[in-house]
């Protein structure tokens, strides 16, 4: 993620709307038509805003205790009506119960508890993780 760990800071990631412009080039660079996007922790940053703006462009959304749910109003996620998939460890519990708090007013939502898992529940229980993930991806076809 531009700015985050190692990476140089990059001016275009200072605001919301550049970091929806930045992963708009990202997928355009990437010829990406109807990405599902995965989001863990800072990237929601990135993906929040693209998500409210053009969730019209994903095919599905896989939020993972993301950053910044709460700078959105629950009417502005009711609006989205991209597929979701919440996904969280039941042992972070710093950010994603107010993640998960804010992500379901997301209309077309469903959401994975982990039994065991962190904030990086994907690390800790890799095959929870991907067996919700694939069944999720499944769904959408």
């Amino acid at each position: 993620i531009p700015g985050y760990g190692d990476s140089p800071p990059v001016e275009m990631a200072m605001t919301a709307q550049g970091r929806r412009t930045f992963l708009e080039h990202v997928f355009q660079e990437l010829g990406m038509q109807r990405p599902v996007l995965v989001s863990p922790s800072m990237s929601g940053r990135f993906s929040l805003p693209f998500l409210l703006a053009h969730g019209d462009r994903l095919a599905g959304f896989v939020p993972i205790a993301p950053v910044g749910t709460k700078d959105y109003t629950a009417e502005q996620y009711q609006e989205v009506q991209t597929p979701t998939l919440i996904l969280y460890g039941d042992r972070d519990t710093g950010l994603a119960p107010q993640a998960l708090q804010n992500l379901q007013h997301l209309p077309v939502h469903r959401a994975a508890l982990l039994p065991g898992a962190g904030h990086a529940c994907y690390l800790d229980k890799p095959e929870a993780f991907h067996q919700a993930l694939l069944g999720f991806l499944r769904q959408l076809k």
